[in-house]
């Protein structure tokens, strides 16, 4: 009956798991050998037979005889009468086969064996999804919406595959309901104990990147290349493109009549500004490109400190440095290279920083992370532009630009 009930656990998890029936019988052989060990001390003289399809389970026990004073190893040897009583004709020297029942390594290694086979079988399993997550790195995946908890949400494929996309790695307007389904990258698969962690996300650059390859046909053929992406998920996104083939426009290509090829991609990203520019091995070019659009009168290149002063017309400079400083933020990112924007007429202007005494260093602090230091680069813009690219309130920014214009004007 034991020997009925572990194979019918074996069968069991073999129809749930889908394992071959080659692995699944060296799992169960494996176990059978540990329970033996710990049993006998010693596994090297025993024959397992298994034979899944029909439940049959058969272990042989192999000895040699020996006479009845002479045991050393008892797992080794049988003595002759004991040999004799198995078959009467057996004499010293000769090899002795006995089954060993289930029921003789007792009730307590049954139940630890069928436990082992589970764990065993799981383990095998967790392996397995390891290896094939392992492989899928950097790729695009998609799965239904299972459990929605503050800090993650847990998904689940078709295969019952357990999947974390962590609240930092969704961008800021996800919201996903139960049932749904998210695409996004598998980002990393580490083994926590036995079981796999499979992250994904939504907000790395590559996201955007596979994007494009699922959605542009020149990208997924090799005839546009991706040179480099960066992003600030769901608000901007910079995409440097190229194609050896003169005949293809890349950034046409890409974005499609009236943004038709690219809608899919922004809509996917929750509205996110995407930029496609064109790759130039042409620094001065690529940095103009990098920060439409706005347009730069001149550009001095330091290549040691790997900074770049950019000088624009005044009304080009807020384009330039984008909402919350966006545009000029990622332009740095794309090309490499520090981006500090001088104004044209800029020794009329003040530094933001010579005013302490009558603006508090945070406020300051707070108009510089938006690229605004200086005064003229403050009182050029509109008060309702100013509440959306800093984090300062309306009365605060009225009262930054009376300050201003008292003694920056006079």
């Amino acid at each position: 009956m034991e020997n009925i009930a572990l194979i019918d656990s074996f069968s069991e998890f073999k129809d749930e798991k889908l394992i071959d029936r080659v692995t699944l019988m060296a799992i169960l052989e494996d176990v059978l050998r540990n329970a033996l060990k710990k049993k006998y001390g010693d596994d090297d003289n025993f024959d397992i037979i298994i034979n899944p399809d029909k439940g049959d389970l058969e272990i042989w026990r192999n000895r040699i005889v020996v006479a009845d004073d002479e045991v050393e190893e008892p797992n080794q040897e049988i003595t002759l009468s004991e040999a004799q009583k198995i078959e009467p004709d057996f004499e010293v020297g000769e090899d002795v086969a006995e089954e060993v029942k289930l029921v003789d390594l007792g009730r307590r290694s049954i139940l630890a064996l069928r436990q082992n086979l589970i764990s065993k079988i799981h383990e095998h399993d967790n392996t397995n999804i390891y290896k094939q997550f392992k492989d899928l790195e950097g790729e695009i995946y998609s799965a239904e919406v299972h459990h929605i908890r503050h800090r993650a949400i847990i998904l689940l494929d078709d295969d019952g595959n357990e999947i974390i996309l962590p609240k930092d790695k969704q961008i800021p307007s996800d919201f996903f309901r139960k049932g749904e389904n998210v695409r996004g990258i598998i980002e990393s698969v580490e083994l926590k104990g036995n079981k796999p962690a499979i992250i994904m996300s939504r907000t790395a650059p590559v996201f955007l990147e596979k994007l494009f390859e699922q959605e542009i046909p020149e990208v997924f053929d090799g005839l546009i290349t991706i040179k480099k992406v960066v992003r600030i998920p769901g608000e901007k996104a910079k995409v440097a493109v190229d194609s050896y083939d003169d005949r293809i426009d890349p950034v046409g290509a890409c974005v499609g009549m009236k943004g038709s090829r690219i809608h899919g991609i922004v809509r996917e990203l929750g509205n996110e500004n995407i930029d496609v520019i064109n790759y130039t091995s042409n620094l001065n070019l690529f940095i103009t490109r990098a920060l439409s659009p706005a347009r730069v009168t001149s550009i001095k290149i330091n290549e040691e400190t790997k900074r770049a002063e950019v000088l624009l017309k005044p009304e080009e400079v807020s384009k330039a440095i984008g909402r919350g400083g966006h545009n000029i933020r990622l332009a740095g990112h794309l090309t490499g290279y520090e981006i500090d924007v001088f104004r044209e007429g800029a020794e009329e202007d003040v530094e933001l920083s010579e005013f302490t005494d009558e603006i508090e260093s945070w406020i300051i602090a707070e108009f510089s992370k938006a690229g605004l230091d200086t005064a003229k680069s403050i009182l050029e813009q509109d008060v309702i532009d100013l509440v959306k690219r800093t984090d300062l309130e309306e009365e605060t920014i009225l009262d930054v630009i009376r300050i201003l214009k008292e003694e920056f004007e006079e």
